[in-house]
């Protein structure tokens, strides 16, 4: 049995107070009574709370865990907890606050999120919250991922794979492709504007190296193991290539565009045998025809992209990256191709469960980007696109800082997927790819169960 894969996670704090949810306000008529409920506060908050002049907020709303006893018992009800405004504007209506935060509170420490309150949301969500996980198996503590007996694997392989081998006298006479592996199903990316950061890019790049997994990079000037080299078309066939791993990002769908790029490309592929050469393509409407085509014409490797929240690059109606990946996927299988190529899909990748949940919609990987940059703080409030300064600085952050939270925040990642995996039943996260027999979609179970009683629901 190979060695069990682990992420080692170190505290990395915070360098700005973290927004917190509630503030806690107090009137101005304290009595001064002996039984204070400042004391009587079980986590020491108004102890060890402080006043931070750079930032000119109070780390009390920080360490407070909302209990609300000292709202309770003080005995002139001078205290008060609002909602902080400042929360409700992190993020947007995909990246929500409570996104958000968790991000942080995993980067900070590299450990599962837990809420002891339960979940009070709505029942069913759009995008990846009308889709949920089937935990069948979690009465078995044998395969508990973290602490359990069985080797849970989540490696996955890169590059062409042969659809059959031969032998001669029981030798392999076939020269094999190249591939690679890496042992998560995670692999990095920066959105473009945060690319020109040095400091976040070295970042993200130590990561990958120290973690074993795989990183994209524009234009690498020296060939790196564990990163794939990132080019526009009129880069990557003037290349003489050199790299293990190189990415052609295509914009352009038109069929006379994808005619001559798959000639060129199907010519790279034979001048260099050795390098596993992959097609970056935006999610649209014909994304699924042109991965066919390229497919055909010998790529191996396909990334599709949606945008920040998810959603794929439509003038109207834009569908979720998990129905236009399971679209994709799909396809590739009914045109028995699928096992030729690997799939990656990136955009929206928000939540540990979201890479599962990916996953068994028929990826092969999913590539995290945004949610990098929320590890370093990142609110995304999209002020670098308007011009504005970062309110928290991340072209100025220390690199080997930046390292560590995101190390964390992907150490929290593998022992949530390790766990959701076993409670599926599931060892190999091979396995998972297109299996929807272990997930459950809203919209399905709501046909079965209450079409037949009430009719097709009627959305307009």
């Amino acid at each position: 049995m190979p060695d069990k894969y682990h992420i080692d996670v170190e505290p990395a704090p915070s360098r700005f107070e973290p927004v917190s949810k509630l503030n806690h306000l107090e009137h101005n008529r304290c009595i001064g009574c002996l039984q204070c409920a400042k004391r009587d506060c079980i986590y020491d908050v108004f102890t060890n709370r402080r006043f931070l002049p750079g930032e000119l907020r109070d780390s009390g709303n920080r360490l407070c865990k909302a209990c609300m006893r000292c709202v309770q018992e003080c005995r002139n009800r001078i205290m008060i907890k609002a909602l902080n405004p400042e929360y409700l504007e992190l993020g947007n209506e995909y990246w929500t606050p409570e996104i958000i935060t968790s991000l942080w509170t995993q980067a900070d420490t590299g450990k599962i999120p837990v809420s002891g309150a339960g979940y009070g949301g709505p029942f069913s969500g759009t995008g990846f919250d009308d889709m949920w996980t089937d935990m069948s198996e979690i009465v078995r503590p044998t395969r508990d991922g973290i602490h359990g007996r069985e080797y849970i694997n989540t490696s996955i392989d890169i590059g062409p794979k042969p659809d059959r081998l031969h032998f001669k006298e029981g030798q392999l006479t076939d020269e094999l492709p190249p591939l690679v592996s890496t042992p998560l199903p995670i692999l990095l990316d920066l959105p473009p504007h945060a690319r020109r950061w040095p400091a976040v890019k070295q970042a993200v790049l130590h990561v990958a190296r120290q973690l074993g997994i795989l990183a994209f990079d524009d234009a690498p000037k020296t060939r790196d193991e564990n990163v794939i080299a990132r080019y526009a078309p009129e880069d990557a066939f003037a290349l003489d290539c050199s790299h293990r791993i190189m990415e052609i990002c295509l914009e352009s769908a038109a069929p006379e565009t994808i005619r001559h790029f798959s000639d060129r490309v199907r010519a790279m592929i034979r001048r260099y045998p050795n390098t596993i050469i992959g097609v970056a393509l935006p999610l649209d409407r014909q994304t699924r025809d042109v991965a066919l085509h390229l497919v055909d014409q010998g790529v191996s490797v396909l990334r599709v992209y949606a945008d920040q929240n998810g959603r794929e690059f439509a003038p109207s109606s834009p569908r979720f990256i998990k129905e236009v990946v399971r679209e994709i996927h799909l396809a590739l299988v009914q045109s028995r191709r699928r096992d030729c190529v690997t799939l990656l899909a990136g955009g929206g990748i928000a939540m540990a469960e979201h890479v599962a949940k990916l996953i068994a919609c028929g990826a092969d990987g999913v590539v995290v980007d945004d949610a990098l940059l929320v590890a370093l703080e990142c609110r995304m409030c999209r002020r670098h696109a308007e011009g504005m300064a970062c309110p928290v600085a991340l072209e100025s952050i220390d690199a080997a800082w930046g390292m560590q939270r995101i190390i964390n925040l992907l150490g929290s990642w593998h022992s949530q997927l390790i766990e959701v995996m076993g409670a599926m039943g599931i060892r190999e996260i091979r396995r998972l790819r297109g299996e929807v027999g272990r997930v459950m979609f809203f919209k399905d179970l709501e046909a079965e169960c209450f079409a037949p009683i009430f009719g097709e629901r009627n959305i307009s």
